[in-house]
């Protein structure tokens, strides 16, 4: 398998780009009032705040951020106790937020996407270096806590 030679955050962004897009498409608006704001706004934020927090506990950890690079520590606390992605996932709920801001059905489309591209490009691969990496000590936290939620 060849990593990907685009990190997630260009497809973060290219997928806000393509939500951007369908937003032109004619729709009839999905939520009327100011909840979509304040929900899509919440869900920004707390997706931002999770990949910001994962990204931190990395950096704490003195390992690498960059996707199919050497790791040099199994990070398993923090938000690594309840997901072994907190970064990924973290994008995908605040794509959520950009589809709620958005308050239309197309840019919805994009979630199951880029999920799953993140899924077949990045977090198989990186799942099998973990395990050659750190053996037993990886197999045992995967079997703990699960690769989303």
């Amino acid at each position: 398998m060849q990593p990907a030679k685009v990190n997630p955050p260009c497809y973060f962004l290219m997928a806000i780009l393509v939500m951007l897009g369908l937003k032109w498409i004619p729709a009839v608006p999905l939520l009327s009032g100011p909840w979509y704001w304040a929900i899509g706004g919440l869900l920004l934020i707390l997706g931002s705040g999770c990949t910001g927090l994962g990204a931190r506990l990395f950096r704490k950890a003195g390992t690498n951020l960059v996707p199919f690079s050497e790791s040099t520590a199994l990070v398993i606390h923090g938000l690594y106790n309840y997901t072994r992605n907190p970064m990924y996932l973290g994008m995908v709920i605040a794509l959520a937020g950009v589809a709620f801001l958005l308050n239309e059905r197309w840019p919805w489309l994009v979630l199951p996407v880029f999920a799953a591209i993140i899924q077949l490009r990045f977090i198989r691969y990186e799942e099998q270096l973990m395990e050659d990496t750190f053996g037993d000590a990886y197999v045992d936290y995967k079997s703990r806590v699960r690769r989303w939620l």
